[in-house]
């Protein structure tokens, strides 16, 4: 990791850049692919699927005995934790719906705005050396609890043309029964614009590598909705004397070890945790089966060292992580100053890990800087806010002259007489 000193203001924006990628042959190769599948189908994903997972597949759809059979290949212990984060996730979003509420505006005018589901969904579900069964727990949930009528999982298959038995115990926990072995930049085209034997959704979820963010990007161009931008995984740590170097080295490795375009940020005001924080990295490095993917992460990474808090939030706020650590005595006050992150975390005892599995909050996040103006994923994602009004006779007769008023001094003279002809009509 590199380490920056005390560096001024005016330097902040080129020390605070993400790795840079060349997007332009990449975005070439994955509209082709989207190109290909939305002209050719299902022939095209057999192609595609066959190519870069290694196995080809006349069947995408996984079958009720694959259900049943991934129970038995994962451990008790680890249907329990599954059951356990299902359990916190579900409490932590089942109140983000709210009943609709109708105010009086006027009287006789009521308003109200209510949360309708939207009706078709598509979760993108990592697979490969990192199959997230998390993230289908993150999106999963929400989902179901907006009430979204069809709810479709893609996730790569291996090279015998089977899906984690993890991701499919937990889409059966939750009730997700059309879960497609479908991986890569062909299940986004898929989801995005259907083939003959699986028709296309709304909206799309879900993280994954550049092809997938390239392909959710390009679709989201098309008209197709997605849940944020989002780029390689990321956290910035604040941490001051009080923190432990062994914690704050552990959570840069737990993102680290995420990819190798991913990045992690230690801001620090003190230089003996700077130092202790290297060593403590060094050597836990040794231990994670992933070095060879968290060493090439840490290329790209930093430690800067700033003169005081403040100063600490004024260059986290500009990052905007995807996720923050405050490994502070403070931390809850310097809480009250996060203006741009994706998801916090206050003190020693919170690793970022708790919040990716099982605490409760959603771990779908916005990335690259995106937490400036994006909010990580919610049961609000899932839903559309549609707003009515009803107003009775005299309610109309109150507003009347205002609409009318405003109306024609825009030149907007049939608005003022659809007003005017039924306030009329009353009086004739």
């Amino acid at each position: 990791m590199q380490t920056i000193k005390y560096s001024k203001n005016k330097d902040w924006h080129k020390i605070l850049q993400r790795p840079a990628l060349d997007s332009s042959a990449l975005e070439k190769k994955v509209k082709k692919i989207l190109n290909i599948v939305k002209k050719k189908g299902d022939r095209a994903v057999i192609k595609f699927t066959e190519e870069f997972d290694s196995v080809k597949l006349k069947n995408f759809l996984v079958t009720p005995n694959e259900f049943k059979e991934s129970e038995k290949l994962i451990s008790d212990e680890l249907k329990q934790a599954i059951l356990i984060a299902k359990n916190n996730i579900e409490k932590f979003h089942s109140v983000q719906l709210q009943p609709a509420e109708i105010i009086e505006t006027m009287p006789g005018v009521n308003c109200w705005r209510k949360n309708v589901a939207i009706e078709k969904v598509g979760l993108y579900i990592p697979g490969g050396s990192a199959p997230l069964f998390s993230t289908l727990l993150m999106l999963g949930i929400p989902a179901t609890i907006a009430g979204c009528k069809r709810i479709i999982v893609c996730s790569p298959p291996d090279k015998e043309g089977n899906l984690h038995p993890a991701i499919l115990f937990t889409a059966n926990l939750l009730g997700l029964t059309e879960v497609y072995k479908i991986g890569g930049v062909q299940a986004i085209a898929v989801m995005a614009y259907g083939t003959e034997t699986i028709s296309s959704v709304y909206k799309i979820f879900g993280p994954g590598n550049q092809f997938i963010t390239c392909a959710k990007q390009l679709i989201q161009k098309g008209g197709i909705a997605i849940d944020m931008p989002a780029g390689p995984s990321e956290v910035a740590v604040f941490a001051d004397k009080t923190a432990d170097a062994s914690f704050v080295a552990a959570d840069l490795l737990s993102q680290a070890e995420h990819g190798p375009d991913s990045q992690v940020l230690l801001v620090t005001s003190s230089e003996d945790i700077a130092q202790s924080v290297k060593k403590e990295i060094k050597h836990q490095l040794q231990k994670l089966p992933r070095r060879a993917i968290a060493k090439k992460a840490l290329e790209k990474s930093k430690i800067i060292l700033v003169n005081n808090e403040t100063e600490a939030m004024q260059i986290l706020n500009d990052y905007a992580p995807e996720h923050l650590i405050l490994s502070c005595k403070n931390a809850a006050e310097l809480s009250e100053k996060v203006i741009n992150a994706g998801s916090v975390f206050l003190g020693n005892y919170s690793p970022e890990s708790v919040g990716d599995y099982a605490s409760g909050t959603n771990h779908t996040l916005p990335t690259n800087g995106y937490a400036k103006n994006y909010s990580g994923v919610s049961v609000d994602s899932f839903v559309k806010k549609i707003t009515f009004q009803q107003l009775s006779p005299n309610g109309l007769t109150g507003i009347g002259k205002t609409v009318e008023t405003m109306a024609e001094a825009e030149g907007l003279s049939g608005h003022a007489n659809a007003v005017r002809v039924r306030i009329l009509s009353r009086k004739s």
